[in-house]
Protein backbone atom coordinates (compact mmCIF):
# COMPACT_ATOMS: atom_id res chain seq x y z
CA UNK A 1 0.00 0.00 0.00
CA UNK A 2 1.14 3.54 -0.66
CA UNK A 3 1.55 5.94 2.24
CA UNK A 4 2.39 9.64 2.23
CA UNK A 5 3.24 11.43 5.45
CA UNK A 6 5.63 13.89 7.04
CA UNK A 7 8.41 12.49 9.20
CA UNK A 8 10.26 15.09 11.23
CA UNK A 9 8.98 17.72 8.83
CA UNK A 10 10.16 15.92 5.69
CA UNK A 11 7.72 14.45 3.16
CA UNK A 12 7.86 10.68 2.84
CA UNK A 13 6.15 8.62 0.15
CA UNK A 14 6.56 4.87 0.45
CA UNK A 15 5.05 1.55 -0.43
CA UNK A 16 4.53 -0.60 2.67
CA UNK A 17 2.98 -3.92 3.49
CA UNK A 18 -0.38 -3.47 5.22
CA UNK A 19 0.84 -5.27 8.35
CA UNK A 20 4.08 -3.25 8.79
CA UNK A 21 4.06 -1.38 12.07
CA UNK A 22 5.28 2.19 12.32
CA UNK A 23 8.26 1.32 14.54
CA UNK A 24 9.63 -1.08 11.94
CA UNK A 25 8.88 1.37 9.12
CA UNK A 26 10.83 4.11 10.89
CA UNK A 27 13.73 1.84 11.79
CA UNK A 28 13.98 -0.35 8.70
CA UNK A 29 12.73 1.85 5.87
CA UNK A 30 13.77 5.31 7.07
CA UNK A 31 16.80 4.28 9.21
CA UNK A 32 15.53 6.34 12.16
CA UNK A 33 16.81 3.99 14.83
CA UNK A 34 16.17 6.23 17.83
CA UNK A 35 12.71 4.69 18.05
CA UNK A 36 13.44 1.52 20.00
CA UNK A 37 11.42 -1.66 20.08
CA UNK A 38 11.23 -3.28 23.48
CA UNK A 39 8.14 -5.35 24.03
CA UNK A 40 6.21 -5.12 20.75
CA UNK A 41 3.02 -5.04 22.83
CA UNK A 42 2.76 -1.33 23.63
CA UNK A 43 3.56 -1.61 27.32
CA UNK A 44 7.21 -0.52 27.64
CA UNK A 45 7.17 2.88 25.91
CA UNK A 46 10.51 2.45 24.13
CA UNK A 47 8.82 3.01 20.76
CA UNK A 48 7.04 6.26 21.67
CA UNK A 49 6.66 8.79 18.84
CA UNK A 50 4.36 11.75 18.19
CA UNK A 51 1.71 11.51 15.51
CA UNK A 52 0.02 14.80 14.71
CA UNK A 53 0.95 16.09 18.17
CA UNK A 54 -0.13 13.03 20.20
CA UNK A 55 2.27 10.51 21.69
CA UNK A 56 1.62 6.94 20.61
CA UNK A 57 3.27 3.54 20.74
CA UNK A 58 4.66 3.02 17.26
CA UNK A 59 4.78 -0.76 17.70
CA UNK A 60 0.96 -0.75 17.91
CA UNK A 61 0.43 1.64 15.00
CA UNK A 62 0.45 0.41 11.44
CA UNK A 63 2.50 2.49 9.01
CA UNK A 64 -0.56 2.80 6.72
CA UNK A 65 -2.47 4.43 9.60
CA UNK A 66 -0.16 7.43 9.33
CA UNK A 67 -1.38 8.37 5.86
CA UNK A 68 -1.42 12.17 5.71
CA UNK A 69 -0.13 12.50 9.29
CA UNK A 70 2.88 14.25 10.74
CA UNK A 71 5.18 11.86 12.64
CA UNK A 72 7.89 13.14 14.95
CA UNK A 73 10.61 10.89 16.28
CA UNK A 74 13.29 11.46 18.88
CA UNK A 75 15.65 12.45 16.06
CA UNK A 76 13.27 15.23 15.00
CA UNK A 77 12.80 16.55 18.53
CA UNK A 78 16.53 16.46 19.14
CA UNK A 79 17.51 18.03 15.82
CA UNK A 80 14.99 20.86 16.28
CA UNK A 81 16.37 21.69 19.73
CA UNK A 82 12.92 21.24 21.28
CA UNK A 83 14.26 18.92 23.96
CA UNK A 84 17.84 20.19 24.32
CA UNK A 85 17.25 21.33 27.89
CA UNK A 86 15.54 18.06 28.79
CA UNK A 87 18.39 16.06 27.27
CA UNK A 88 20.90 18.13 29.25
CA UNK A 89 18.95 17.57 32.47
CA UNK A 90 18.90 13.79 31.84
CA UNK A 91 22.66 13.83 31.29
CA UNK A 92 23.40 16.05 34.32
CA UNK A 93 21.31 13.91 36.68
CA UNK A 94 22.42 10.55 35.25
CA UNK A 95 18.83 9.84 34.25
CA UNK A 96 20.06 7.51 31.55
CA UNK A 97 22.18 4.49 32.00
CA UNK A 98 21.90 1.89 29.27
CA UNK A 99 19.91 4.43 27.25
CA UNK A 100 17.44 1.99 25.76
CA UNK A 101 14.35 3.63 27.29
CA UNK A 102 15.70 7.16 26.98
CA UNK A 103 14.19 8.19 23.60
CA UNK A 104 10.70 7.10 24.62
CA UNK A 105 11.16 8.61 28.06
CA UNK A 106 12.22 11.95 26.56
CA UNK A 107 9.28 11.94 24.14
CA UNK A 108 6.85 11.24 26.98
CA UNK A 109 8.44 13.78 29.32
CA UNK A 110 8.28 16.47 26.64
CA UNK A 111 4.61 15.62 26.09
CA UNK A 112 3.95 16.15 29.80
CA UNK A 113 5.81 19.47 29.86
CA UNK A 114 3.77 20.69 26.88
CA UNK A 115 0.51 19.72 28.59
CA UNK A 116 1.48 20.83 32.07
CA UNK A 117 4.48 23.17 32.20
CA UNK A 118 4.92 22.91 35.99
CA UNK A 119 3.97 19.38 37.03
CA UNK A 120 4.65 18.14 40.54
CA UNK A 121 6.64 14.97 41.14
CA UNK A 122 3.52 12.82 41.39
CA UNK A 123 2.23 14.10 38.02
CA UNK A 124 5.63 13.39 36.47
CA UNK A 125 5.67 9.90 37.94
CA UNK A 126 2.12 9.25 36.70
CA UNK A 127 2.76 10.53 33.17
CA UNK A 128 5.93 8.46 32.82
CA UNK A 129 4.37 5.35 34.35
CA UNK A 130 3.87 3.72 30.95
CA UNK A 131 7.57 3.93 30.14
CA UNK A 132 9.71 1.20 31.66
CA UNK A 133 13.30 1.67 32.75
CA UNK A 134 15.24 -1.24 34.17
CA UNK A 135 18.41 0.68 35.05
CA UNK A 136 17.79 4.01 36.76
CA UNK A 137 15.16 3.38 39.40
CA UNK A 138 13.26 6.39 37.95
CA UNK A 139 14.33 8.86 40.66
CA UNK A 140 16.92 10.56 38.46
CA UNK A 141 14.45 10.69 35.57
CA UNK A 142 11.83 12.40 37.73
CA UNK A 143 14.51 14.78 39.04
CA UNK A 144 15.52 15.67 35.46
CA UNK A 145 11.95 16.34 34.32
CA UNK A 146 11.24 18.39 37.45
CA UNK A 147 14.43 20.44 36.99
CA UNK A 148 13.56 21.10 33.33
CA UNK A 149 10.06 22.21 34.27
CA UNK A 150 11.42 24.59 36.90
CA UNK A 151 14.05 26.00 34.54
CA UNK A 152 11.49 26.53 31.79
CA UNK A 153 9.11 28.23 34.25
CA UNK A 154 11.94 30.51 35.36
CA UNK A 155 12.68 31.53 31.78
CA UNK A 156 9.06 32.37 31.03
CA UNK A 157 8.61 34.73 33.98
Amino acid sequence: MSVSLLVNGEPVDAFVLPRLNLADFLRENLKLTGTHVGCEHGVCGACTVRISGEIVRSCLTLAVQTQGASVETIEGLSDSGEIADLQAAFRERNALQCGYCTPGMLMTAQDLLKQSPTPDREAIREHLSGNYCRCTGYQAIIDAVEATAKARAGRSS
